[in-house]
């Protein structure tokens, strides 16, 4: 039909519907006649006889390819089956629909209802079969348009990016300069923070603990202002997302990637759903191109980042992950000899403080018997001696390479600052100069400029205060002053604030995994080592009986309860003990009622006086033998003119009752005053006796 033709009288009753709509925001912002054309349809309704004439502008930015929801065209859509419509009018049938399945459902019903379909071309009756031919073929060119469109624009974008020329979205610490292309951004401080945050993963091997360590050195990182356009941007205190997103960016690795991410189509309510940005395996990107730009680290290290990153993972099979803390030291580092999976902890005890590690996978998930189960606390502590074996020669570099590792550290952190501070004194020029060429008398305007200039001063002030109050030392140390150091590791290790993921994290600079089986037969752990660097070494731990726990009495201290058991009472063994420096199991001094305990799990006879067959004698019975002080009797043993024995060093002395009748101890008794000097026949004494 062509527009000559006259539209019934019924349907020019009915109101006319201008649809207008573009595909996306950029051309509602920039195609205005294309919008103005579609809005002087309203003149076209007018000029056929319509005086109902409704617009629906409501899809405008959005597609027509029936991926994206249209609010417009479903009230266009029930508008129609309600009969209220005489007419449709588009600028052409690419604003109706992109795809046969929506364009044919309007046909339909509109040709329910006749309805008329008008555009530039003339009007159509969809009841008509060579106008629903025609209809149906300019909406089949249509969809064929565009997908001839979208397959051009994406073999160019493909080809361009072959070469490494097309201009992608870069991250930040990127820029695309007009002439020279991709290069780092000018902003030296973006460009410290972002290889600070490599430095630190290298350091602590965890994304979250690279973000707690800058949220405690107060390091800010950019977040775009300007709607993800990254043209300019704020600076915020730093997040996890932050953090994950520098790490796991290829592009910081100077590889220039196409490809790495797919859409997906789902189909919801009936319509196509289409979701993008779900990441592709290394392996599938369509563009790799490695040395494209300068990276801030290696292609190598990236690689390393990501494996790091995947074995942190809760519970994902693979290497060594990295410490977290918590009361095992060996948490995460072992594997079982027998499967080869990773041994997890179970903490026991009330409260739970005390580690178990077992390998419990195939009970898990096959229901199958436990490999192998073993109490913590002994294989930690044989782990660690180990450890500072293997450290104490190289006890003093290490402690040059720790205040060096520690220099650096500072010096970036203060150097950051520097960055922040120079950004922040700028900016409060800035506002100053902006605050000095306003106008006074315009208020509302200079009002909040000033303020703006009060805010950038004041954040310049909280800078200042944040400076360190000077640089780093740069005394050299004498490696004469660590001497005693490697005495002192064990001590070191064993501080009270010392962290256990300090420790762990020590322990994985020096051991790169650690197989673990169980020898049944004699009940000992088999720790085979693997330390860094291709050495291996074999530590066996014997593993307790049911019912034995670690506060068992040390050897050392049986042995000496052995020793005087028969001899000396309680109170003097639990005397002995003590200045020996044995404490108990648990850690406490001796007591008469402690030793007897002891004797008695052991079955360690007493002592008792009544047996004594009077050859031996204490102290104190030497002395009200010779009638004489304890204190005299002390003297003449410790100048040899008495002798004594002692069972163990520190232990009370036993004096044989036939060496007092000695003609020395006699000689000694005899003298007045002074009876433990020794006379030399060869000196001349000063005084006489007369």
């Amino acid at each position: 039909m062509t527009g000559t033709d006259l539209i019934p009288a019924q349907l020019l009753k009915r109101k006319a519907v201008v649809y207008v709509r573009q595909s996306t925001q950029s051309q509602v912002m920039t195609n205005l006649e294309s919008q103005r054309r579609q809005y002087d349809l309203v003149d076209s309704a007018r000029q056929h006889g319509f005086t109902d004439i409704e617009v629906i502008d409501d899809d405008l930015g959005r597609s027509a390819s029936g991926t994206v929801a249209r609010p417009g065209f479903d009230r266009l859509v029930a508008s129609l089956c309600a009969g209220k419509v005489g007419a449709v009018l588009c600028l052409d049938a690419s604003r109706l629909a992109r795809n046969g399945r929506d364009w044919h459902h309007l046909l339909e019903l509109c040709g329910l209802v006749e309805a008329r379909v008008i555009d530039h071309d003339g009007v159509y009756n969809p009841c008509q079969p060579n106008d629903r031919l025609l209809l149906g073929m300019k909406g089949s060119i249509s969809e064929f348009e565009l997908g001839v469109l979208r397959t051009r624009m994406l073999d160019a974008a493909r080809s361009k990016a072959r070469r490494g020329e097309l201009r992608l979205s870069v991250p930040f610490g990127y820029i695309w300069h007009r002439e020279a292309g991709l290069g780092l951004d000018p902003d030296l401080r973006l460009q410290e923070v972002i290889r600070l945050i490599f430095a630190r993963f290298r350091e602590l091997g965890s994304a979250r603990q690279v973000l707690l360590s800058m949220k405690a050195d107060g390091i800010h990182f950019p977040r775009p202002s300007d709607e993800g356009r990254m043209t300019s941007f704020t600076w915020l205190p730093i997040r996890y997302r932050n953090v994950i997103a520098v790490l796991k960016n290829p592009f910081y690795a100077g590889v220039y990637v196409y490809g790495k991410s797919e859409k997906r189509t789902t189909i919801v309510d009936g319509r196509a759903r289409r979701s993008y940005g779900h990441g592709k395996p290394v392996g599938t990107w369509e563009v790799f191109i490695k040395e494209h730009h300068e990276g801030y680290v290696s292609w190598e290290e990236y690689e390393r980042n990501q494996k790091q990153l995947a074995l942190n993972n809760y519970g994902r099979a693979g290497g060594v992950k990295s410490g977290r803390g918590g009361k095992a030291l060996l948490s995460g580092i072992m594997t079982c000899g027998r499967c080869g999976r990773r041994l997890s902890v179970a903490y026991t005890g009330n409260p739970q403080s005390r580690p178990v590690y077992r390998c419990d996978k195939p009970n898990l998930m096959m229901g199958l018997p436990r490999c192998m189960t073993f109490g913590g606390l002994r294989v930690d502590a044989a782990v660690a001696r180990e450890l500072l074996r293997a450290v104490e020669p190289l006890a003093i570099e290490a402690a040059f390479e720790a205040e060096r590792m520690n220099r650096e550290r500072q010096e970036e952190q203060r150097q950051i600052l520097d960055l922040e501070l120079q950004q922040a004194r700028y900016e409060a020029s800035l506002a100053e100069r902006r605050y000095a060429a306003c106008d006074p008398d315009n208020r509302l305007i200079a009002a909040q400029l000033e303020k703006n200039w009060e805010i950038a001063l004041r954040r310049v002030r909280d800078l200042k205060a944040r400076q360190p109050a000077e640089g780093p030392s740069t005394i050299e140390a004498d490696p004469n002053a660590f001497a005693n150091l490697a005495e002192n590791l064990s001590a070191a290790w064993n501080a009270p604030d010392v962290t256990m993921r300090a420790r762990q994290q020590m322990l994985r600079t020096m051991i790169a995994d650690i197989v673990v089986d169980v020898d049944d037969a004699v009940r000992d752990v088999v720790l085979t080592i693997h330390w860094r660097g291709g050495q291996h070494s074999e530590l066996r731990v014997r593993k307790p009986k049911a019912g034995e726990h670690g506060c068992a009495t040390a050897e050392d201290a049986l042995e000496v309860m052995r020793s005087m058991a028969g001899r000396w009472s309680d109170e003097h063994i639990a005397a002995t003990l003590n200045r020996m420096g044995l404490p108990t199991g648990q850690g406490k001094t001796w007591t008469a009622h402690r030793v007897y305990s002891v004797r008695r799990v052991r079955g360690i006879d007493a002592y008792r006086s009544a047996v004594k067959d009077g050859e031996w004698l204490t102290m104190t019975e030497a002395a009200k033998a010779l009638g004489t002080s304890s204190h005299t009797i002390r003297l003449l043993i410790k100048t040899g003119v008495l002798p004594a024995v002692q069972v163990v060093p520190r232990a009370p002395h036993q004096i044989r009752s036939a060496d007092l009748m000695s003609e020395a101890v006699k000689s000694a008794m005899a003298r007045k005053g002074r009876p433990c000097r020794v006379v030399d026949a060869d000196m001349l004494p000063m005084f006489t006796d007369t």
